[in-house]
């Protein structure tokens, strides 16, 4: 099963969910941080890191020799990310979403491909957990390439647990897309409320089932238990707000290595998703 973990703000306690989460399972878990701009579950789980590879996108390189200046690369490419201006062919790499319509329909054949860095994946371990990671490259734009990347390695044979990035955006449905349970982390505060309603939103489009974890669920205001009520969201887990958690948490400790009694509370939330997810 593919869980993905997210939410519709940074902040509301997703990596902490995630990492205890997949601490807890008495079952081999392949662990992926999705969240490439901003990894930070590795802080927590400390793996020990065994292989690091370079992550590349085409993009396209024009030979102004062969070019003839007809300018249909730019028409098919609906991101302007190459355009001719005057007696010049002007690539703009950065914009690129790597489709390769441009080299297609070159008539004179004048456009290749060359590659562009988006980051790195780290892979490591700890002890039966298996660890994977993105890390984007500083100034770079496109993350969902990468995302990809790092969702490549998750095993159909293989519990995976999918630390998302926040927020709505293309990095979220890259890392969302296709699982089997999405389970989505909030707090009870307006702000909260109001990205969680975004973020259902993109989760019923996608069609998967999904649950929610209520953080700091003791502060704030019960607007959001009405909420998954209308909308028939199950809470499956409600955490207070804790100085003994926070404390925890701001020295990259785990909520369920400090206080043991957790551990069995992310394991029945793991087996409630079992529940739902069928």
């Amino acid at each position: 099963m593919i869980i993905s973990v997210a939410s519709g703000k940074g902040g509301t306690g997703k990596t902490t969910v995630s990492t205890n989460l997949a601490i807890s399972l008495d079952t081999d878990v392949r662990f992926l941080d999705c969240d490439v701009e901003e990894p930070n579950a590795h802080l927590f789980l400390q793996p020990i890191i065994d292989d690091v590879e370079t992550v590349t996108t085409p993009v396209p390189v024009v030979d102004e020799d062969k070019c003839n200046l007809c300018g249909k690369c730019g028409e098919i490419c609906q991101f302007k990310a190459i355009v001719v201006i005057g007696e010049t062919v002007l690539p703009f790499q950065e914009l690129c979403h790597s489709c390769g319509g441009c080299m297609e329909v070159c008539p004179e054949k004048a456009i290749t491909e060359t590659g562009r860095k988006l980051g790195i994946v780290e892979r490591g371990h700890r002890n039966g957990l298996e660890f994977v990671h993105g890390k984007l490259r500083v100034g770079e734009a496109m993350s969902p390439p990468l995302i990809r990347k790092v969702r490549s390695f998750q095993h159909p044979d293989r519990l995976t647990i999918i630390d998302a990035p926040p927020g709505t955006s293309c990095p979220v449905i890259a890392a969302m897309k296709g699982a089997d349970f999405v389970l989505m982390v909030t707090e009870p505060t307006p702000f909260g409320l109001h990205d969680l309603k975004l973020a259902v939103g993109a989760v019923q489009i996608l069609g998967i089932p999904c649950g929610l974890v209520i953080n700091s669920s003791d502060i704030g205001d019960d607007r959001v238990k009405v909420y998954a009520e209308q909308e028939n969201i199950p809470i499956l887990m409600e955490i207070p707000f804790d100085r003994k958690i926070a404390e925890a948490y701001s020295r990259g400790e785990l909520l369920v290595e400090v206080m043991p009694e957790w551990k069995e509370r992310f394991a029945a939330l793991y087996q409630r998703i079992e529940e739902i997810a069928g």
